[in-house]
């Protein structure tokens, strides 16, 4: 004997079935939010009109894909909401004309599903010295020393810290990058005299602020 099910038990088990089917997908799947300020260190401010880019980097491929953009207002916050996947990372890029660019890796397995993961960064305005020595009686044996002793290090733009000889110089000018309202020093040497002092100027803000030295 053939048991028959009723059309409308038939319509009740399959959104039963569906219902189930969802849920269990629903339940492997959760999202990340990622919330935070940017702020500005040289004038204690948020860090307003400024690029932030969210990336992610999937497992194995190393590969920077861009999950979204956003222009930080006058209150630099931002937050993203994403869907959680087999990533190895999360990348935050900010940008703004004339302050340093923050670059910075969260790794997936600091992130937690389904709650605010807070992540706060902060940049500087960028400024400038120019070294200038100048040789007011210039001999081929003249023997010029000088190192950086304070000054923003480890950036592209940034100036070495070794020590630089310079013979026979009349004019010398480089400008080095610096971190706005923050110290830049160097010292000197004229070699074979008693010529030689530590000098340090403080860089203003989007500005090149002169270090002189006369020998």
């Amino acid at each position: 004997m053939k048991f028959i099910v009723p059309l409308k038990w038939n319509v009740i088990i399959l959104f039963f079935i569906t219902g189930i089917l969802v849920g269990s997908c629903k339940r492997g799947v959760a999202n990340f939010t990622l919330s935070g300020t940017i702020s500005d260190d040289t004038f204690s401010t948020p860090l307003t009109g400024a690029t932030l880019k969210l990336y992610k980097v999937p497992i194995t491929t190393g590969d920077e894909i861009l999950i979204d953009t956003k222009i930080l207002g006058a209150d630099g916050k931002y937050e993203f909401t994403f869907p959680r996947e087999k990533i190895e990372k999360y990348i935050v890029r900010v940008s703004k004309d004339l302050y340093f660019d923050i670059d910075e890796d969260i790794q997936f397995s600091t992130l937690v599903p389904s709650t605010v993961n807070t992540r706060n960064f902060s940049t500087k305005a960028k400024s400038w010295v120019e070294l200038r020595f100048v040789n007011n009686s210039v001999q081929s044996s003249d023997h010029f020393r000088f190192i950086k002793l304070d000054g923003k290090e480890n950036c592209a733009e940034c100036c070495s810290p070794d020590e630089v000889d310079l013979y026979g110089t009349a004019y010398y000018s480089r400008t080095c990058v610096n971190d706005a309202l923050t110290p830049y020093s160097i010292y000197y040497q004229v070699i074979g005299t008693t010529n030689s002092n530590l000098i340090e100027v403080v860089t203003q803000p989007f500005d090149t602020t002169l270090l002189l030295v006369n020998y």
